[in-house]
């Protein structure tokens, strides 16, 4: 995967100010109910279950000091020691995946940052995930940060699946949305094409500082983060900066049997040349 250069180059005083080295854990949330892939996680068509696929892409990360499972019942937590992974049990009743990431964080008082990688991500490139850190260590005042690609597809740009996103002149997140944004007045298929890009598909891994982690719990949600049913939207409104790189290459996160088929099938074209 190639990545890009930052949004814009450090000036001496933000270098001075950047925190090399921030002890940093990958969390990779589990839950063994879904609703359009019932059981995904465990799904081993390949010869291995699906998290474990998402858990050696992110061993091979350079930056994290370690990997861990945070799942929700007993046969994620087999499945995961059966391959030597580390797994943390977590309450079964979270309301989210970031929920489950702070209940490891509590008990992780000297890690400083907290990746999120969602375990539906077996071809994340370890490359992004070292990419995120270096961003939140770039950025020591932002609390947050995620990662997106140019968007390229009119398909996808119109695909409630597909979350979009706008940034700022420092690369912060102004909106995330399910629907096309920016929406152009008058379509061009010219603006596809752009450099650079118009449109930035938002990708589903997160860094989050662990103060700012543990505090998430006491924000209500909006309604925009109801109506949309996107949980940044409630770090947006309550005020939080959500810093945003850019990579070249999106991920295919698995959500459908069909995803799943076409990862099955890119895994076996790899593993069979």
């Amino acid at each position: 995967m190639g990545v890009t250069p930052l949004p814009r180059d450090l000036s001496a005083g933000e270098a001075s100010r950047a925190m090399p080295g921030l002890k940093c854990w990958v969390v990779i949330p589990a839950r063994l109910a879904s609703v359009r892939l019932p059981g995904k996680m465990l799904l081993r068509e390949t010869g291995k279950p699906l998290i474990q696929h998402t858990y050696e892409v992110a061993t091979l990360a350079k930056r994290p000091a370690g990997v861990c499972v945070a799942c929700d019942c007993e046969e994620i937590r087999r499945a995961v020691a059966a391959f030597g992974g580390k797994a943390w049990m977590t309450d079964p009743n979270a309301q989210s995946g970031t929920d489950r990431v702070a209940e490891v964080a509590r008990d992780m008082p000297d890690v400083e940052l907290f990746v999120n990688l969602q375990g539906d991500e077996p071809e994340m490139a370890p490359e992004a995930i070292d990419r995120l850190v270096e961003l939140m260590e770039r950025n020591p005042d932002v609390p947050v940060g995620t990662l997106a690609v140019p968007l390229r597809s009119r398909e996808l740009l119109h695909d409630p699946a597909c979350v979009k996103v706008v940034r700022d002149v420092r690369g912060r997140a102004l909106y995330f949305s399910r629907s096309p944004i920016p929406h152009p007045r008058q379509w061009d298929d010219r603006l596809l094409e752009a450099d650079p890009p118009v449109f930035l598909q938002h990708l589903g891994i997160y860094a989050y500082r662990r103060d700012f982690l543990l505090r998430l719990g006491e924000w209500t949600p909006p309604d925009l983060e109801q109506v949309e049913k996107l949980e940044q939207l409630r770090f947006l409104y309550h005020g939080a900066a959500i810093m945003v790189g850019l990579i070249s290459t999106p991920s295919s996160g698995i959500d459908t049997p069909e995803d799943y088929r076409r990862f099955v099938e890119r895994y076996q074209a790899r593993y069979n040349q």
